[in-house]
């Protein structure tokens, strides 16, 4: 679809790669940004002349709403909103154990379709364009991106207790077949459910493929202390000794980090992404994000999965990246909203290798979101930009737009599904799977 956004305020990067505000038009053609100016420009001319002949099949008059990049959304695992409140104010170890690992056992490959597009339904409504998901039958979570619109980047949760590297490396070429708006890369769930077999059969498999690898990583103290009674080293020291990085990758949690996980993770070029929300939730602990930066190493913001969370939300998880921060430090000053818009947006698209819809650009894919600035939560606009960390809520969220397709706008989905029978097949399965894990509900 051609359209043409006027009228509009334009979150972009500047010359240091910080977020910052100009006015005027954004024009989409087909799955692209083409133009952003004022419209009157030469530029302006040229691109309407190139473009020939450029009809638009919109016009839309933002009225001084903001246009910025959609949020990515850098940690996920989407269908455990089947597990959304029945396993809260536990601690992670019998969480995980007492809880998830029985419902999830009894999974079917089908249920992963509708909860995967029960979550993107969710991600949409907080101005979230993709996600960085790891969970079981990739080809599954792929499929539902595909079929609702929705961008995603997939990694494995391999461990010990699931099928062989083989399938991973059939899933990863099955995957990186299915089109644009879905990939994978190498990965793992974490050191402490995974051998060193199979920890070296990963570091193969990134090799072979030159990709990078992700993992669960220091997301507890009990995790690296017992990583390091198993073998000598930290979560991040054990997986750079055994050559896993070489292509780059990073890791989800990263809150309990020594000064040489820190000097591996600057020298090689990793992603730390942090989840605050539930982080707190089940008391892991306050990623050190100052230091992250005080280091220039990369950073993104995910929101884990909803059973952890239990909200997708990219709002709530801002202004908490930014909040904890502050208190960790004893500083009102650390991490500044400017650095928490650039971890949720461009931060995040570097983390899955997005880098073709990290901004507002000529150029870059739409996938794009428009923020509603006429609600009493945004004004005065004394600065939009702290306004979206400090007091932005999904209620503002006015359009979400994925590779030029609008999918959600003004409260109603655009995806091909039809939201109560979603929400219908989503409570069938999780009654069924409490009853066949013996949980009697």
């Amino acid at each position: 679809m051609n359209i043409r956004f006027y009228n509009a305020r334009l979150m972009t990067l500047d010359e240091r790669e910080r977020p910052a505000l100009t006015e005027g038009e954004l024009w989409v053609q087909g799955n692209q940004i083409v133009y952003i100016g004022d419209g009157r420009d030469r530029r302006a001319q040229e691109v309407a002349s190139e473009k020939s002949p450029l009809v638009w099949e919109r016009q839309e008059n933002c009225q001084g709403n903001l246009l910025m990049p959609g949020f990515k959304n850098a940690h996920t695992h989407t269908a455990m909103t089947f597990v959304r409140t029945v396993a809260d104010d536990l601690p992670l170890q019998d969480w995980l154990t007492k809880q998830i690992f029985p419902r999830e056992g009894c999974l079917r490959e089908e249920d992963i379709y509708w909860l995967d597009i029960l979550g993107i339904m969710e991600y949409l409504t907080s101005g979230i364009t993709s996600n960085f998901d790891m969970y079981f039958y990739p080809p599954m979570n792929a499929s539902a991106s595909v079929d609702t619109g929705f961008r995603t980047v997939l990694v494995p949760g391999f461990n010990n207790f699931g099928a062989p590297i083989e399938t991973v490396e059939e899933n990863m070429c099955r995957v990186n077949e299915m089109g644009e708006l879905v990939s994978m890369v190498v990965g793992f769930h974490a050191e402490y459910t995974t051998s060193m077999e199979r920890m070296e059969d990963v570091a193969k498999l990134a090799s072979k493929y030159k990709s990078p690898v992700f993992l669960h990583n220091s997301e507890t103290e009990r995790e690296v202390k017992e990583c390091i009674d198993r073998w000598g080293k930290t979560p991040t020291q054990l997986t750079d000794s055994l050559g896993m990085y070489e292509y780059g990758g990073g890791g989800y949690h990263c809150i309990w980090f020594s000064d040489e996980d820190f000097e591996i993770y600057k020298r090689r070029g990793l992603t730390a992404v942090t989840n605050p929300a539930s982080n707190l939730k089940l008391a892991s602990g306050i990623a050190p994000i100052s230091r992250f930066l005080d280091e220039g190493i990369s950073l993104a913001i995910g929101t884990d999965g909803a059973s952890s969370n239990n909200a997708l939300d990219m709002f709530r998880e801002m202004y908490l990246t930014t909040a904890l921060a502050k208190v960790r430090e004893g500083d009102a000053s650390a991490v500044p909203a400017e650095d928490v818009l650039y971890m949720a947006t461009a931060g995040g698209a570097k983390a899955m290798g997005l880098t073709d819809c990290d901004r507002l650009a000529e150029g870059k894919k739409a996938d794009l979101i428009m923020i509603d600035l006429k609600q009493p939560n945004m004004q005065p606009e004394n600065d939009i930009l702290k306004n979206l960390v400090y007091s932005g809520s999904k209620q503002n969220v006015k359009m979400t737009m994925v590779d030029g397709r609008i999918l959600y706008e003004n409260g109603s989905f655009h995806i091909g599904f039809d939201p109560g029978d979603i929400y219908a097949r989503a409570n069938e399965i999780i009654q069924r799977i409490n009853r066949e894990a013996g949980f009697g509900q």
